[in-house]
């Protein structure tokens, strides 16, 4: 991912600026702020935007992305969220994995997705705020059609049936626990509105009590799960919400389940984005994320061939021609240029609410920068698209802070990289373990200018 032409608003407030500096400290991508670090993305900006826009005016949208460990998928997928999120998208990242989100199973993906929904006022789980602003919604409809107080529960019901017609073609009992749950709570009863408000969720295991208060039976399976997703667009929708951004991150965890799950899943995902593109899930911008090696290897998509087909794009051309409004898209990760580059960003970031901005300048300088990218690549085997994390993590919490806080460090002369395993992923420790020719280990890369 390139990291050129920085873009970064000229003020920014003190409670974002912390929220980004406090993740990279920890070695993690943020959860919010992150136009503050996406330079270089404008190629996708226009394409994008488009695209959610389309899904805004009742359209929908998959996207799937391409690149390798380390080249910022995360990143670039919570990007576009907030890009969503400022549309008033609700939102929500899923992490597939074989034992706590398969994705053969639907139904937990469905879970999962409930459980992460998030909005511009609301962390996860946003459902139940989501589901209340509806029913909140639809009273004000009936008394706006003039319904008298007397009949506003009647007339509420009335638009409940119509506003979830299609939706109970393919999953009745989506709308019927909806009545459940605002029959509880009418009647008060906050414990069985929450378990009938979970069970809405995707949630198993409900107590039987509550599911027969609300007329509804057994757990939500596989099929109903896409019956549930189309039921909750329809309820973001109505409640002013303009679409639903879902991501699907770190597919490529199939290739490494057995080969009848792994071939469940790849279907389950062709399946998926065939609802996507008949119209089936109006308002739903949905992306999954992969290494080539799950794109172009026998172990992944190519397993499946109308799976192949639904993905397959060129990639033969030079980079900087790939059309981002392709089914698929890759980031080509960083060089280290676009290293220097990204740490020259958050150092600026940094000094600009630093106790000793002035210092944190002069220390921790460009020429500066550019050695520590040098030596945290060298620590990975001189892979330098896997090195942001780490390099970051490196940056804020070894070298920045110390110079903000102590005012005799200096980098150059009280401070030589380490790497130890315990605070690598395993990508980077097998990189770190293959360096060959080079040091012996990250205690011998020297900072020298």
């Amino acid at each position: 991912m390139s990291t050129t032409g920085s873009q970064r608003p000229a003020q920014v407030s003190a409670a974002r600026r912390r929220a980004v500096i406090d993740a990279l400290r920890r070695g993690a991508v943020p959860e919010s702020g992150l136009d503050l670090l996406a330079t270089g993305l404008d190629r996708f900006e226009a394409a994008l935007d488009a695209e959610l826009d389309a899904v805004a005016s009742g359209g929908s949208v998959f996207k799937a992305v391409r690149g390798e460990y380390g080249s910022g998928k995360t990143f670039f997928t919570r990007w576009l969220g907030e890009r969503a999120k400022r549309r008033n998208f609700a939102v929500a990242e899923i992490q597939i994995s074989e034992n706590e989100t398969p994705l053969h199973k639907l139904e937990t993906v469905y879970r999962r997705l409930t459980e992460r929904l998030t909005t511009s006022s609301f962390p996860p789980s946003a459902l139940r705020p989501v589901v209340d602003a509806w029913f909140y919604a639809l009273e004000e409809d009936a008394l706006a059609a003039g319904a008298s107080e007397e009949e506003l529960t009647t007339e509420v019901e009335k638009l409940l049936v119509a506003r979830l017609a299609e939706v109970s073609r393919h999953a009745p009992s989506f709308a019927t626990a909806l009545r459940g749950y605002r029959a509880a709570l009418a009647e008060g009863d906050e414990a069985t509105a929450a378990a009938v408000l979970a069970w809405l969720g995707g949630q198993p295991h409900v107590a039987a009590a509550a599911r027969r208060s609300a007329g509804v039976r057994g757990d939500l399976d596989h099929f109903g799960a896409l019956g549930f997703l189309q039921g909750l667009l329809t309820v973001l929708r109505d409640s002013g919400h303009t679409g639903l951004f879902v991501v699907l991150d770190e597919v490529e965890t199939l290739q490494r389940v057995r080969s009848d799950a792994r071939d469940k899943a790849l279907n389950a995902l062709r399946q998926l984005i065939d609802e996507v593109h008949s119209g089936r899930f109006p308002g739903l911008y949905l992306v999954i994320t992969g290494t080539p090696a799950f794109y172009d290897g026998q172990q992944g998509v190519q397993r499946l061939a109308p799976l192949a087909q639904r993905l397959a794009t060129d990639f033969t051309t030079d980079p900087r021609f790939d059309n981002p409004r392709a089914v698929q898209i890759r980031l080509p990760g960083f060089n280290q240029d676009s290293l220097v580059s990204l740490g020259v960003t958050i150092r600026d970031l940094y000094a600009s609410a630093a106790q000793a901005p002035e210092r944190v300048r002069t220390v921790v300088d460009d020429a500066y920068v550019a050695d520590l990218a040098r030596a945290v690549g060298g620590a990975l085997g001189g892979k330098v698209g896997v090195a942001p994390r780490l390099f970051l993590k490196k940056l804020v919490g070894d070298v920045l802070d110390r110079v903000d806080q102590f005012e005799e460090f200096d980098p150059r002369q009280h401070y030589r990289l380490t790497v130890v395993d315990s605070e690598l992923t395993d990508v980077e420790r097998n990189l770190a373990a293959s360096v060959t020719g080079g040091p012996g280990s990250a205690d011998d890369v020297d900072l020298e200018l």
